[in-house]
């Protein structure tokens, strides 16, 4: 009995999330860095709905019931190469989780760095995760958030991009005339699902590298976007999640990153599990990679002691 009400406990609480979902566009004028040009966006629909050809970023926002919200919250940016966006897997199943466990999450659709929309077709995707978390700290009030509670998390190239947020932030430009602009985008923690973190050559998914930054490489540009070499002090607590048989991302990107944190003073918590690959998102079934869920649950908890 006690199984069955905790089951359709969890159903309202997922179907909660649903019926509060609240969608904005990342900007309300015209889009930096844009180059007035639009790809027509799509979804791919199989196993997981892919959205492709990203050109107008928004943030659908998820709210827990305010008697299970603890006032933290998460920008979860979706992986997907560059290429393509993994909306629900590494996306709104996550928002699921995280208003389970009383956590603001708001998934971001960022741009694609497509050279057809895009001036800096590199520059786009932290453009938007950048103002993602202005536009949250700037509504946290409203939203029955902490503002200074505001992670962000990513998956695989999001998780580049988390990583990339995380190391490339500011505290806002205090003579911005958008009032957005003048908030800090720094991430208070981090949450890193097999992430790519290092665009050098012994960590390097090149694939993910081209998409991002094209064909012509420079040192200067894999050293901007290889995030080991950007972690300071003020780098936010992170915690990780990987896979050992991971084929398409290396744990060493996840071992890198969290050796430069610590040797940088930042705390920061990894989870190398053995099984699970690429790509496992909740990993909902297998009780094992699931697991890391519950890890997380009680990491995020210590961050509020």
């Amino acid at each position: 009995m006690k199984k069955i009400f905790a089951l359709f406990l969890f159903t309202i609480v997922l179907l909660s999330v649903h019926s509060q979902e609240l969608k904005l566009p990342l900007y309300s004028g015209s889009i930096p860095n844009a180059k007035g040009t639009t790809n027509t966006e799509y979804i791919e629909r199989g196993d997981y709905k892919l959205f492709k050809k990203v050109s107008h970023p928004d943030i659908s926002v998820y709210l827990p019931t305010r008697l299970l919200a603890n006032g933290q919250a998460v920008v979860i940016c979706p992986g997907g190469g560059y290429v393509q966006l993994s909306m629900d897997l590494e996306g709104t199943d996550i928002a699921a989780y995280l208003n389970s466990i009383g956590v603001a999450a708001i998934v971001l659709k960022y741009r694609l760095p497509s050279a057809e929309t895009n001036i800096y077709p590199a520059k786009a995707p932290l453009m938007d995760a950048q103002r993602a978390m202005r536009l949250v700290r700037a509504n946290a009030t409203k939203w029955n958030i902490n503002p200074n509670q505001i992670g962000i998390m990513g998956f695989s190239a999001g998780g580049h991009l988390a990583s990339t947020l995380g190391t490339h932030f500011d505290y806002g430009d205090k003579n911005a005339k958008d009032s957005i602009e003048k908030v800090s985008c720094r991430p208070d923690f981090m949450i890193l699902g097999y992430p790519v973190v290092s665009f050098a050559d012994t960590t390097v998914r090149t694939q993910t590298r081209k998409m991002l930054m094209g064909e012509k490489l420079t040192n200067d540009n894999i050293q901007e976007y290889s995030n080991e070499l950007h972690v300071t002090k003020d780098t936010p607590p992170t915690f990780f999640i990987h896979a050992d048989n991971d084929k398409g991302v290396q744990t060493a990107n996840s071992i890198l990153m969290y050796r430069t944190l610590r040797k940088n003073g930042v705390p920061a918590e990894l989870h190398i599990i053995s099984e699970g690959g690429h790509g496992f998102g909740l990993g909902s079934n297998n009780k094992h990679v699931n697991a890391w869920t519950v890890s997380l649950k009680l990491w995020l908890e210590s961050l509020r002691n």
